[in-house]
């Protein structure tokens, strides 16, 4: 009698968002595009039981997988240890320390419940990555590519934008999964700006994101209220009475970096 496939070994958990790809067009499209980047490394966030882990070792470069479950470490150790190229780092994404080194390309089905802070985490710890294939509920991957103006637009969208090109390179429906999810999920692939901000300026930019975002419906000088004046914001090209919205990644960006120079008081120590 044949042993089981990976995949029906590991039983998907509601606990860690698991829902395991099984479209063979989107394995071949998420692995394609990651091993097309020149980077020395491969990070590979939340394998599950290793559909694209086994076709990501078979390109030969060292990977680091990552995954939060102990029982799908166990089934990847089985079957993937004695390969001098995998190296498995059992923790949450979020916040398992990663070795230091060249960049990586960073490749996931990313867990619906952890997918945001691990990009953000991505984008924001300077954490080096020469490319990124990720997978996101579809209306996650529709707010990272939000424009202004457009209700999917907020502080995911300016960040990552201003990091990253982005290319949504598929959309999959629930059959693409075991078990289905109840919503439609996509593939998308980060390309670094060579002109991104700093990290630090990254963080300094979420600080005055979420602040401005607060309430969308409300003006920016409403948002910044008791904090900073309608005058104050407009000297780093806000207009007060505009709503965040309406304002560019690039304006953003530029108004952050003047409030560094100006009102760092505004700023987390």
């Amino acid at each position: 009698m044949q042993d089981p496939s990976p995949l029906q070994r590991l039983r998907p958990k509601r606990a860690f968002g698991q829902n395991f790809l099984v479209n063979e067009g989107a394995i071949r499209t998420i692995v394609d595009a990651a091993l097309a980047s020149p980077a020395p490394r491969l990070l590979e966030i939340g394998p599950g039981p290793g559909v694209l882990t086994e076709r990501l070792l078979a390109d030969g470069r060292p990977l680091w997988a990552v995954d939060l479950d102990p029982e799908a470490c166990a089934l990847l150790r089985e079957r993937f240890a004695a390969r001098p190229s995998f190296h498995l780092l059992e923790g949450d994404a979020v916040r398992i320390g990663l070795p230091e080194g060249p960049p990586w390309s960073v490749v996931g089905n990313l867990p619906y419940n952890a997918a945001t802070p691990i990009l953000a985490r991505m984008l924001t710890e300077g954490v080096p990555w020469e490319r990124m294939v990720l997978m996101f509920q579809l209306e996650v991957a529709q707010k990272l590519m939000g424009e202004p103006g457009t209700k999917a637009y907020g502080p995911l969208s300016v960040l990552a934008q201003l990091c990253a090109r982005l290319t949504r390179l598929a959309k999959l429906g629930p059959g693409s999964f075991r078990p289905a999810p109840k919503v439609d999920s996509a593939v998308v692939l980060f390309e670094p700006r060579a002109e991104a901000p700093t990290p630090s300026e990254r963080k300094a930019l979420l600080a005055v994101l979420h602040r401005s975002f607060a309430h969308r419906r409300k003006t920016l000088a409403n948002n910044w209220q008791g904090v900073l004046s309608g005058e104050a914001l407009s000297e780093v090209g806000l207009a007060s009475a505009l709503r965040a919205e309406v304002i560019t990644p690039s304006a953003w960006l530029s108004a952050t970096r003047s409030l560094l120079i100006h009102h760092p008081e505004v700023f987390p120590t």
